[in-house]
């Protein structure tokens, strides 16, 4: 498929997505949106089992293109939630409810939006060069994007808050020591690493891996006995399938496992 402002493709279970707007830093835009809605509507009706996110040129991704609202004195104000609720909020959604893994590789900036979206991926590494930042303040707005529910979840209201107040750029060595990202990485290795992880993924029990990042991101609102309840429900469904048998009877028989993704 040909898009504008993302590439897109999809071979051997691994489906790639890069945002492609190198001239702005990757920010996005209506359009972007647009082709990353249909993009993972692909991936995910696909033959995918992994997906990997990362940004052309020398940033991941700078957030909104502030170019596309007009600001002008005497033009309307805008309506950022509708912004949020067309756009943003599907997006995030739709990258934590994928089933299967989903690694973004950080390279340069992620800042605003950029940040939050990189953050909601499953496994997130990062350049040394990289960095994060809660741009949000600097334009007197909340952070969005999901960036108020993960933050205070991975690293603590303390450095939530920090962050969100004073837009302090994060570098992604201190992102990897507080918890925030997976891996910092120098920069030749981080494309290395993140194909190498998806590679793995693309051969993986991806039932499996897709039922336990829905049992973690479930037990932020779950008591204890309902996340009991529901490691239940999901071993019980995924007992019924193949991997598991398959996975058994490899570990038995000292050979790899030869996963279907079922």
């Amino acid at each position: 498929m040909s898009y504008q402002n993302i590439l897109y493709s999809l071979a051997d279970g691994i489906a790639r997505i890069t945002l492609n707007r190198p001239e702005k830093l990757n920010a996005f835009n209506a359009a972007m949106h647009g082709e990353l809605r249909d993009a993972l509507i692909h991936t995910r009706a696909g033959k995918a089992r992994v997906l990997l996110l990362s940004g052309a040129g020398r940033g991941f991704c700078a957030g909104q293109d502030l170019d596309e609202r007009d600001l002008s004195p005497g033009a309307p104000a805008p309506d950022l939630g509708h912004g949020l609720e067309m756009h943003y909020k599907p997006l995030v959604l739709a990258l934590r409810t994928l089933p299967m893994p989903v690694i973004c590789a950080v390279n340069g900036v992620a800042a605003g939006a950029g940040a939050s979206v990189a953050l909601a991926c499953d496994i997130v590494l990062a350049a040394r060069s990289a960095s994060f930042i809660q741009a949000f303040c600097k334009l007197g707005l909340v952070p969005d994007a999901g960036s108020t529910n993960y933050l205070p979840r991975l690293i603590g209201t303390a450095r939530a808050m920090g962050l969100s107040l004073l837009g302090d750029k994060l570098p992604a060595e201190q992102a990897e020591q507080w918890g925030l990202i997976w891996k910092c990485l120098p920069d030749e290795q981080l494309m290395l690493e993140a194909e190498r992880l998806a590679l793995h993924f693309s051969s993986g029990p991806t039932k499996g891996l897709a039922r336990t990042k829905q049992a973690i991101y479930a037990s932020a609102d779950n008591t204890l006995e309902q996340q009991l309840d529901l490691e239940c429900a999901y071993q019980r469904d995924i007992g019924l399938g193949h991997d598991y048998r398959e996975g058994v009877n490899a570990f038995k028989e000292k050979r790899p496992a030869r996963f279907s993704g079922d």
